[in-house]
C-alpha cells in the first residue's frame, strides 16, 4: 500500500466526522441507528445521504448551501472519505458526516423515518446482467432505503449511463413510484430541475462534462406501502 494512503488511513481514524465501524459485515443495530441527530449531529435537523459519495465533493456542496440539514456521505473506501472529511473540517462544517460501509449494509445504521432524502451520484451502473440487483436503484435496493426513508422524501439520481437511467426510469414506472422531474440531458434540458442540481458538480461529473458526454438526471419518490 502507498504511503500516502497508510498516512489517510492512519488520520482518518482520528477524525470527528468519520465513521467506520470496526467490523466488515456490521450487525443489524449499530449503536447510532435511529440516533444520528442526538447522538452525531448533535441537532434534529433533517439528514440527507448521498451513498458512494466518493472524495465527498456533492456532499460538501450541498452541506455549504443547505447548513439547514445535515449531510452523511457513504462509502466503502477510506481514501476517498479522507478527501471530503478533510474538507469538511477546514471549512468548519458541523452539518456534514462520512459513514465507511458497505451500501447493501445500510439497513444496520439507520432507523425508521430517520432519513428525509437519498442523492446517487453516478454509481457503478453494474451492466452485467447478473449484477443487477446490485444496481443503487435495483428493486433491492429501492426496498432497503424504505426500511428508513420518511414518506415522500425524494431520491436523486445522476449519471452519464444512459442505460442506468432508462433501467430506473422503468423500474419506477414499473413499481409505481412517483415521478417528479427527469431529463436525459441535465445541461442542456434542464426543465424543471433545481438550478442548485446545476451547481454543484462531482470531479466525475465534471470530467464527463468537458468530454461532451450528457449527464441524466431523475427525482422521485418510494410509493408508500400503506
Amino acid at each position: 500500500m502507498p504511503k500516502n494512503k497508510h498516512r489517510k488511513f492512519a488520520e482518518i481514524n482520528s477524525f470527528p466526522n468519520v465513521v467506520q465501524p470496526e467490523y466488515r459485515f456490521p450487525v443489524p443495530d449499530y449503536h447510532l441507528k435511529g440516533k444520528w441527530g442526538e447522538r452525531f449531529f448533535f441537532n434534529e435537523n433533517p439528514i440527507i445521504l448521498e451513498i458512494g459519495c466518493g472524495k465527498g465533493e456533492y456532499t460538501i456542496g450541498l452541506a455549504k448551501a443547505f447548513p439547514q440539514f445535515n449531510f452523511l456521505g457513504i462509502d466503502i473506501k477510506g481514501n476517498r472519505l479522507w478527501t471530503g472529511a478533510k474538507d469538511a473540517m477546514e471549512n468548519a462544517l458541523t452539518n456534514v458526516g462520512f459513514l465507511r460501509v458497505q451500501a447493501e449494509h445500510l439497513y444496520g445504521f439507520f432507523g425508521k423515518n430517520e432519513i428525509s432524502g437519498i442523492w446517487i451520484t453516478f454509481p457503478d451502473p453494474q451492466l452485467n446482467k447478473p449484477r443487477v440487483r446490485k444496481r443503487l436503484t435495483s428493486p433491492r435496493f429501492l426496498n432497503l432505503y424504505s426500511g428508513f426513508l420518511k414518506d415522500n422524501a425524494p431520491i436523486y439520481l445522476k449519471t452519464d449511463n444512459r442505460n442506468f437511467y432508462e433501467y430506473t426510469l422503468e423500474l419506477i414506472q414499473e413499481q409505481g413510484h412517483r415521478l417528479k422531474t427527469t431529463t436525459d440531458d441535465l445541461y442542456g434540458q434542464p426543465h424543471g430541475v433545481d438550478p442548485l442540481v446545476l451547481s454543484i458538480k462531482t470531479y466525475y461529473e465534471s470530467m464527463f462534462l468537458e468530454k461532451g458526454e450528457k449527464i441524466c438526471f431523475l427525482e422521485f419518490s418510494l410509493k408508500n406501502e400503506g
